[in-house]
């Protein structure tokens, strides 16, 4: 199966540390080699960088690994493929507009048998089950709110149901963004951490590296970070529950639907780094 990571905060953060532990499972501490990618929001844009290759071996996620890249919301995947070749096209995370919006899509899991009817206006490139999901989700998205954006509320109950509608076909572990919101679906397992003062000194679990967020932020700031497993060994990971789909803004899980957590206060500060 492949992994994820997902970064939520409520200031622009770099995800250097995280990414430099999660790069790692893709092909030097766990067996995913079939690709990885990452995307970054920037205002109303998103810079995405895709490889169907190790990203243990890629220069371009040495590149990531190292450049400070600021953003308010990140999706990150890296494949052990199931169902799709190795190709550029089948490599997530996956892209596409709606509502005058980017979104980012990013699967782990299996589902099969899984053939969705699709209206044309959001079509597969690629030949993966995560692909034909997204286009699923945003396809209905944009039939039941033809005219605009809906409420965050009433996005997430929407969401919620397309996502167990399609859950139904197997595991659909999943980090969808706009780019204000990041959505957290577990359907097998998903964890996160809340990063916020007093910051912890946290250590990775797949490479040997620490770091004192005491010295590259502000008492203001906060991160969560969303992860397939744990991706440091001293921090206290929460599970978000089998069937929950998780909204976090501004660096806290919020409460949006009845499967969701209560929301932290929300802050204001400079730019960390996670």
């Amino acid at each position: 199966m492949c992994q994820l990571l997902g970064m939520n905060c409520n200031v622009p953060t770099d995800i250097c540390f995280s990414f430099a532990g999660f790069r790692a499972r893709g092909g030097l501490t766990d067996h995913h080699r079939d690709g990885w990618g990452i995307a970054f929001f920037e205002g109303r844009g998103a810079r995405v960088f895709l490889e169907p290759c190790a990203s243990a071996d890629s220069p371009v996620a040495e590149l990531v690994r190292r450049y400070p890249i600021r953003s308010l919301n990140v999706i990150a995947h890296i494949r052990k493929a199931t169902q799709g070749q190795i190709h550029l096209e089948n490599t997530h995370p996956f892209q596409r507009e709606l509502w005058g919006r980017y979104w980012i899509f990013a699967h782990n899991g299996n589902l099969c048998g899984y053939q969705p009817s699709l209206s044309g206006r959001f079509l597969p490139v690629g030949s993966t089950d995560s692909e034909h999901a997204f286009c699923h989700i945003l396809d209905a998205l944009a039939q039941r709110f033809p005219d605009a954006a809906p409420s965050p509320h009433e996005l997430h109950a929407a969401l919620r149901t397309i996502s167990i509608e399609i859950g139904r076909h197997g595991e659909f572990n999943f980090l969808l963004s706009d780019g204000d919101y990041l959505f957290a679906h577990s359907s097998s397992r998903l964890v996160y951490v809340i990063r916020q003062s007093p910051f912890p000194v946290a250590h990775l679990s797949d490479e040997d590296l620490a770091v004192d967020f005491n010295e590259v932020t502000t008492p203001d700031d906060r991160v969560a970070v969303i992860a397939t497993t744990p991706l440091t060994d001293n921090e206290t990971w929460q599970s978000i529950p089998p069937g929950t789909l998780q909204a976090f803004h501004l660096g806290a899980p919020v409460a949006l639907g009845e499967t969701s957590t209560v929301a932290a206060e929300i802050g204001t500060g400079l730019s960390p780094s996670a």
